[in-house]
């Protein structure tokens, strides 16, 4: 079986230099260093480079000098000798510094095409910048909140606490039966014969194993044991940390038992290798920079998109 190496949201080169960031004079030093660059984005979407005689795909990562008033800045790390910085611009700042709708572009649509630092350099830009616009009032009384600690953190103006980004965590769960057939479920939220694993976030004080357990049951009413963690990938979508496991089902239960729970999954499916290949044109399955792709290929034993196998997969 081909091994790959993680998924395309984990791929990430960047140092995020956390210590710099209680330095008071790095906003003035990231000005200042002709080596900064900029990860410029509006409503969620980031700046991409022109596409010049099919060059490839990348942010377009601009000194600080070169760009507007920001909304909000944020450092994200540095790799070799550049340093990297989110700035995010409203509409007016955002038609300055680039007018062309085309050349900004989300997340979904454009880490499938970035390589591995701008994606992770996305990643991390998006994932904090949807923090921030989500907790602009403190929790506790209500009052405006402003960013402190190299855009890592909000503190309170009235009764100055601190508040740091939050994650949601979610196991997605590749579950097997004994002939090595892999359970698939179409979401009630999904477009028709859309097939992906199971998933769901872990509650409260509930560890990842529990959580395992807990939602394939609840979402396909079958047990399972032998769960081991895989690998992991951030998600902000908003702010999900999708944790992957395998999990195979329990002895004495039969595969045919699985029942979809009718609310969040309307259509539950056993498939092997073959049937996978064999179902090309009838079921729709996991994009590109899902993890949930991601464990699907490292169970099938390689690309499933691949010449040969016949399988088109869905972007969404």
């Amino acid at each position: 079986m081909i091994e790959a190496t993680s998924p395309v949201f984990a791929r990430s080169t960047i140092d995020r230099d956390a210590v710099s960031r209680a330095d008071p004079e790095l906003e003035s030093s990231l000005d200042a260093d002709p080596e900064t660059r900029v990860v410029a984005v509006h409503r969620g979407q980031a700046l991409l480079e022109e596409r010049v005689d099919g060059s490839a795909p990348a942010l377009q990562l601009t000194h600080p000098h070169e760009l507007p008033e920001p909304m909000l800045r944020c450092y994200l790390g540095r790799e070799g000798g550049s340093r990297f910085e989110l700035r995010v611009f409203d509409a007016d700042a955002a038609a300055v510094v680039e007018p062309e709708a085309a050349r900004w572009q989300g997340l979904r649509e454009a880490a499938a095409v970035l390589g591995d630092r701008d994606a992770g350099l996305l990643v991390e830009a998006i994932a904090i910048a949807n923090w921030h616009e989500r907790h602009g009032h403190c929790p506790s009384c209500g009052a405006e909140t402003v960013p402190v600690q190299a855009g890592w953190a909000r503190r309170c103006t009235v009764d100055d606490s601190l508040h740091f980004p939050r994650t949601d965590p979610a196991v997605i769960v590749l579950v097997t039966d004994d002939d090595d057939r892999v359970l698939l479920g179409s979401n009630a939220v999904w477009a028709q014969h859309r097939y992906s694993l199971l998933a769901g976030f872990v509650e409260p004080g509930e560890p990842f194993e529990a959580a395992v357990v807990r939602e394939i049951e609840e979402e396909a009413g079958i047990l399972v044991d032998r769960v081991e963690y895989v690998a992991s990938q951030p998600w902000p979508f908003p702010a999900s940390l999708m944790v992957g496991f395998t999990a195979r089902i329990a002895p004495g239960v039969e595969p045919a038992s699985a029942a979809p729970d009718g609310e969040e999954i309307l259509s539950l499916r056993w498939f092997s290798r073959d049937e996978i290949v064999a179902a090309h044109g009838e079921v729709g399955l996991p994009g590109g920079i899902s993890i949930a792709r991601w464990l699907l290929e490292r169970w099938f034993g390689g690309p499933l998109d691949a010449e040969g196998t016949g399988l088109a997969w869905s972007t969404s």
